[in-house]
Order: C-alpha cells, then structure tokens, then sequence
C-alpha cells in the first residue's frame, strides 16, 4: 500500500515479529548506495506519525524507515501487555531490519527509541552506523518520567482535531513556545486516530501498564554502559531547552565521555522534540553525511 501525500510518499508494510505478532513499518525512499537508511524510532506511546515531516524531507537523498512499535500506531496489541517492554521492542527492531534487509543504518531514537539505540550497542552493534538520541541519554530524570505518567492514557477523548490540539496546547503549551499551530496540529493527527467515527489514542490502553510497574521513590537506574557501548560510531545528541527528562548537566556528562558528541538543544521545545524545524533537520542531515563518511 502507498500513502501519497505533499512531496514525498511512503510504503506502508507489515512485517511479523517472531512471536507471529504484525508490525506496522513506514518506508520512505529507495535505498541509495553510500548512504546510510535513518531509522526512527518512536517514543513510548507514540508512531512512526512523529517522524513524517523528517523522513519526507530527508527521502529524496536517503531511506527513511519508522516502525510503528508492538500496540502502537498500525501494528497489532499484544494480548500480553508484559510485552511492551524494551527487551521485546528490541528483537522487534531486529525483525523490521532483517526484513528490509538493512545491514548497517543510522538510529535516530527519541526518548524510549533513543533506550533501545544504547541497548542496541550490546545487541547489534554492528547494525549501528550512528545514533542520534532525541532528548534522551544515560541518566532519565524521575520528574519528567512522573509526568508522562500523569496523563498517559488519562486524556479525555476529543470530539474533534481542533478540541485534541486544544487538549494538547492546555498540556504543553508551557514546554512547547515555539511551536507553529500547524505542529500543534501534526502532533494531534499523530497522537489520535479516527475510529468509528471517534477519536482514540492511537495505542493500546493496556501500554500504561508499563508505568505504573515503576517506582519514583529511587533514582532511576542509568544507562552509562549502553551509552559507551556507542563509542565506535558517530553520535548525536538532541535536547529540548526545555527538558524534564534529559537535563544540561547529563549532556555535559556525556560530552566529557564523548569529546567528539554532536550537541543540539532546539529552543523553545520540551520533550521531546519534534525534529519539524528547518534548523533541526539540517543538522540531522548533516550529521547522516558524517556518518555516511565514517562508514565509507
């Protein structure tokens, strides 16, 4: 199946995981010898949707693909909701490459994508070509992680996209200044999906499960081993000005492991953010071509 839309297109495929389960997958371009594809993977209750202004811009000069995790997006719910753990998503991302056949690519992963990019390191590392962690990295702070819990899944249904860009305006406006009414509106259209004649989150409700298992009273553990896992390949890091998950002092941290980090901070965004803005994807872009040099 083909979805055309503005410039660009992408291949809407399935693709099974190894428990049988189906997996929805984007495909945006043709492979193009020399460059590296970009693999996009979403945060935790969110789809490939996120990705769609970056991949169409980048589709012309490299293959985009974002996967739609187990429950979330286009792909099936799994009857376990113990399955929405990142052991189980990781194997999935395995699946959705060996299919495609894609031996080497850049990891863009944003917050819980950015999770299974450092877990990646000791899976696959061979797989990883580069990795940009989108306001994610070793040390999660338990204040903004609260707050995901806050609301996910406890949104009301709006009647409507314009009373779900309200909703979202009324939830985020304060971490989010610098957003157009059109990102409003591209973030409402990938959050919510028409059902029905309904609006309805487009993941399964059983996925909040996943956050009440954890605990806010101890530090989260922290991920300093993954993230050196990524030693051998270029890395990016991107953090929202205004961040509750990823503060200026982790970021630090890791540019003193890493001399050679790629730092963005966009301004006027939380988390995460969206990677829409001209500024953000010419930086992505341009750290792609570095990775496409360093793997040449």
């Amino acid at each position: 199946m083909l979805a055309q839309a503005g410039e660009a297109a992408f291949e809407s495929l399935f693709v099974t995981a190894t428990d049988g389960l189906k997996l929805h997958v984007r495909v945006y371009g043709k492979p193009v010898p020399g460059r590296l594809p970009l693999l996009c993977l979403a945060g935790l209750s969110r789809n490939a949707g996120d990705f769609d202004v970056l991949a169409r811009a980048l589709s012309a000069e490299r293959q985009v693909i974002a996967p739609d995790y187990r429950g979330r997006g286009l792909s099936e719910w799994d009857g376990k909701w113990e399955n929405y753990a990142l052991p189980v998503e990781l194997y999935d991302v395995l699946a959705v490459a060996a299919v495609l056949g894609v031996e080497r690519c850049v990891f863009l992963g944003t917050s819980r994508g950015g999770l299974l990019t450092m877990l990646m390191s000791a899976v696959r590392p061979n797989l990883i070509g580069g990795a940009i962690l989108n306001d994610i990295g070793p040390v999660i702070e338990g204040t903004g992680l609260a707050r995901i819990k806050s609301y996910l899944g406890k949104l009301p249904e709006p009647k409507s996209l314009d009373e779900a860009v309200a909703l979202l305006k009324s939830i985020g406006a304060s971490r989010f200044p610098a957003l157009s009414d059109d990102d409003w509106r591209g973030q409402a259209s990938s959050i919510w999906t028409e059902k029905d004649g309904r609006l309805v989150a487009a993941f399964d409700p059983a996925l909040t499960r996943t956050l009440e298992q954890v605990s806010f009273d101890q530090p989260m553990p922290t991920l300093w081993p993954q993230f050196d896992g990524l030693a051998a390949m270029p890395v990016m890091v991107i953090r929202g000005e205004h961040s509750d998950i990823l503060t200026a002092g982790t970021v630090e941290a890791m540019a003193a492991r890493r001399p050679d980090l790629d730092i963005l901070t966009v301004p006027g965004q939380g988390h995460a953010p969206l990677l829409t803005d001209l500024p953000t994807i010419g930086r992505i872009r341009a750290f792609a071509a570095r990775c496409d040099q360093a793997d040449a």
